[in-house]
């Protein structure tokens, strides 16, 4: 059995490698604003449990243990966040830190039940990936707006940041998932890039908002 704060650092730990082969503890520490010793400490912890590999000086990495246990854990706050959004009616804005504690409960039925009255999701509200009830991760071939080229056709299909903040200047932006862009400029000098939308109206985007916007 693991507790909320082990999981929070597997979370993270999964997080921060799932593209590179391991994480400093500094990265960690830096990750999740807690100081150097205690990770340290919590690390030798999961690493008593099976759950990561750490060595002094080295990378840590999770443990094939470790990688299910941070997926399933990843599942169950995306499964709350979509039912957050499509059963009880809150904003993709709104719903990080609810989330963040009911991924913590254990029971596994409770999140099937969920899994059933959502008909089996694919993503959460952000176009992230749910992973399976085996802690499998589904890839999901998505591309920065910002890799574009002026005359790509797009469809707005995920965030890479799910900031309350960023959620709520595209919402401002009548921005959402599902959306098809044409993009029509792109500025040498800065980046910004100009899209029309569908119903022809143009907006225009830093390459600061491109660059966590992902499409297909």
């Amino acid at each position: 059995m693991t507790t909320h704060t082990e999981e929070n650092y597997l979370k993270a730990l999964f997080a921060l490698t799932q593209f590179k082969d391991g994480a400093t503890a500094n990265e960690l520490s830096k990750h999740l604003g807690i100081k150097m010793p205690t990770v340290n400490s919590m690390m030798k912890r999961l690493a008593e449990k099976g759950l990561v590999v750490y060595e002094s000086y080295k990378p840590i990495k999770l443990t094939h243990e470790g990688k299910v246990k941070a997926t399933l854990i990843i599942r169950k706050h995306r499964l709350t966040e979509m039912f957050l959004v499509e059963k009880m009616g809150f904003e993709w804005d709104e719903v990080h830190a609810i989330a963040e504690q009911i991924e913590h409960i254990k029971s596994d039925l409770f999140f099937e039940k969920m899994d059933f009255l959502l008909n089996y999701p694919n993503t959460d509200p952000h176009g992230s990936p749910i992973p399976s009830a085996e802690g499998v991760m589904p890839v999901i071939n998505n591309r920065k707006l910002s890799s574009c080229v002026a005359g790509d056709v797009v469809t707005f299909n995920a965030v890479s940041n799910s900031s309350p903040n960023f959620l709520k200047f595209l919402t401002n932006k009548k921005l959402s998932l599902g959306q098809s862009y044409t993009i029509t400029n792109i500025e040498q000098y800065d980046g910004s890039m100009d899209i029309i939308l569908e119903d022809s109206t143009i907006i225009t985007l830093s390459k600061i908002v491109c660059e966590k916007i992902l499409v297909v």
